[in-house]
């Protein structure tokens, strides 16, 4: 029997560092990271958009002062994260990472991380979905494909899926597998009306105290504000309370 412990996760678009004010500034992103204090936070939106794709956050620096570690990926040259996901880790090992081109017209990945973490096997799944409906619909199948061709483990998976009126077929499509956080507004920041930032968990465990992370940094560092809840492994219903 392990011991219960709850885990804080959260998901994050960064929206590269700029703000509301329209000023990039990552210092304020890293503040507000260190207010959401989750040990497991899946960020959207970590590198520039063109070129060389650059990292933009001090990975050292969080890593010194949070104790978040980035999870490792294979050829991403001066990026942090794949096609701009980036996933940060506490006091957990990382088992293995596979990095997911997602189809649609836009540049869209998914990171894939197997985890052990408070002493059990997770599965954690970061995704930025696209803005079209028929692209969401073919990259939900996409991940689903890749989690249904490996071995089986409780799985979470977050992220900015962009699923404005939140009822569409990939949502429907993921309802049959997993159970979903309840939904909390995250954009806009500074009047969140839609919930793009979503998290849902495999019927192994459960997500809880579900909210937005609004605070006055939070509404001024990006045009999303970070969602985070408690993940408590081993219950055996399937609802997730809100």
């Amino acid at each position: 029997m392990h011991a219960q412990h709850d885990l804080s996760v959260a998901t994050y678009n960064i929206h590269k560092g700029i703000g509301t004010d329209r000023r990039r500034d990552l210092t304020r992103t890293a503040a507000v990271i260190a207010e959401i204090g989750a040990d497991i936070l899946a960020v959207q939106e970590a590198d520039t958009r063109f070129g060389n794709r650059k990292g933009l956050l001090d990975l050292d620096q969080i890593r010194s002062d949070l104790g978040l570690i980035a999870v490792p990926m294979d050829d991403v040259g001066d990026a942090h994260g794949w096609h701009g996901n980036l996933l940060l880790v506490r006091n957990a090992l990382v088992q293995e990472v596979h990095q997911l081109i997602l189809p649609g017209l836009e540049p869209r990945g998914a990171l894939v991380t197997d985890l052990i973490i408070a002493g059990r096997p997770l599965r954690v799944v970061n995704a930025h979905l696209g803005l079209l409906q028929a692209s969401r619909t073919a990259q939900v199948r996409a991940l689903l494909d890749k989690i249904g061709s490996m071995e089986g483990r409780p799985t979470l998976l977050m992220g900015d899926l962009n699923e404005w009126r939140g009822a569409g077929g990939a949502f429907q499509t993921l309802e049959k597998h997993f159970t979903f956080a309840q939904a909390r507004p995250s954009f806009p920041s500074r009047y969140p009306l839609l919930a793009l930032d979503r998290m849902m968990m495999s019927p192994q465990g459960a997500l809880m105290d579900v909210v937005a992370h609004d605070s006055p940094l939070s509404r001024r560092a990006s045009d999303h504000l970070p969602i985070k809840a408690r993940l408590r492994f081993g219950l055996d219903h399937k609802g997730s309370q809100g």
